[in-house]
């Protein structure tokens, strides 16, 4: 079993028109969903401006372990590692979110994403019960563990403070 982990580097990408997204063949504004109407957005409501917008791309630094242990082992520094599944909802809603985290705590934590469905072995022995869950690793052991959702601020917050009082 290899796995995987990832080390963010920000990178900084500028895009000029965003009406560039609308003329990419690949995105449509139109759908065939349709939502009750006290879900629909009016499209009046919705403006694009013309100014230059900046969003942060984080490029990924990938690394090879041979077992999940070896990772936490040779890490030299606190590992987060989210365990999450493709399906789950909360667990896509914090993917920017970590992209964020990992990139504003880079000299601080490893940021490590584990998938349930591919190891389930390795979240049997962690006892999974929620997704997403997160468990800060000390020195290849448990050191702190959080269950749900939550913004970049909160989880940066509660590392921090984690790491602060667990020392």
């Amino acid at each position: 079993m290899a796995i995987t982990a990832s080390a963010s580097v920000p990178r900084t990408v500028a895009i000029t028109s965003p009406s560039s997204l609308l003329t990419n063949p690949k995105v449509s504004p139109l759908s065939s969903l349709q939502f009750p109407s006290e879900l629909r957005v009016r499209s009046r409501s919705l403006r694009f401006s013309n100014r230059p917008r900046t969003l942060v791309l984080v490029a990924s630094k990938k690394q090879s372990f041979s077992s999940f242990e070896e990772l936490l082992e040779k890490s030299d520094k606190p590992v987060l590692v989210d365990f999450y599944a493709t399906w789950c909802g909360p667990c896509q809603f914090m993917v920017p979110v970590l992209d964020q985290v990992s990139s504003s705590m880079i000299d601080k934590i490893q940021v490590v994403k584990i998938d349930t469905e591919k190891y389930p072995a390795i979240a049997d022995k962690y006892s999974i019960q929620a997704l997403p869950t997160f468990i800060l690793f000390k020195d290849g052991e448990p050191f702190d563990r959080f269950e749900g959702a939550m913004g970049a601020d909160q989880l940066i917050q509660r590392i921090e403070t984690s790491l602060q009082v667990k020392q």
